[in-house]
């Protein structure tokens, strides 16, 4: 046989940095930070993850299950495309099946004094507009236990001085 064929788990490394670079994301407008920071943190659910990820790195079943209403592909293809942006880090721990954590970089927490002031502003945005219905026909629930950012994030510096300073 030959070995280059029958290499388990021995490729996997080399493919994973390759798909990591193929995933890596283009600026739509070259040149414009706007669209890169929407590339970075943009979409629906990586404001969450990061939210979550803002106390400690937790392994990818935890996180998941922080998220009810995420599915494992969604997320997983998400921690990838933080990841492959730098704002995510992932460390392997123990033999095969090895769990997996997942915490935010230097650069991933620089995000987080943006996350919360944008959580202060959905809060104005739902005080001025009071019983607003949903998508889905279904009027807001500010008190669902499931909301997934019902408490500030630990900011420990203003947008004006994470702007000013970089990343941490």
């Amino acid at each position: 046989m030959d070995a280059a064929k029958k290499a388990p788990g021995g490729n996997r490394v080399r493919i994973a940095r390759a798909n990591a670079q193929a995933n890596a994301r283009t600026n739509a407008i070259p040149g414009c930070a706007l669209t890169a920071a929407l590339a970075a943190i943009g979409g629906r659910w990586k404001l969450f993850v990061v939210y979550r990820l803002a106390d400690g790195a937790l392994h990818f079943a935890a996180l998941r299950r922080s998220l009810p209403d995420l599915s494992a592909k969604v997320l997983a293809q998400q921690l990838r495309d933080m990841q492959a942006d730098g704002l995510v880090s992932r460390e392997r721990s123990g033999p095969v099946p090895a769990r997996v954590h997942y915490a935010l970089t230097a650069h991933g927490r620089s995000v987080l004094p943006v996350a919360e002031e944008i959580r202060r502003w959905g809060i104005t945005h739902q005080a001025a507009n009071p019983g607003r219905v949903e998508a889905d026909g279904v009027v807001a629930d500010l008190t669902d236990p499931r909301a997934a950012c019902d408490a500030p994030l630990p900011v420990r510096r203003s947008v004006e001085e994470a702007v000013a300073d970089g990343p941490l």
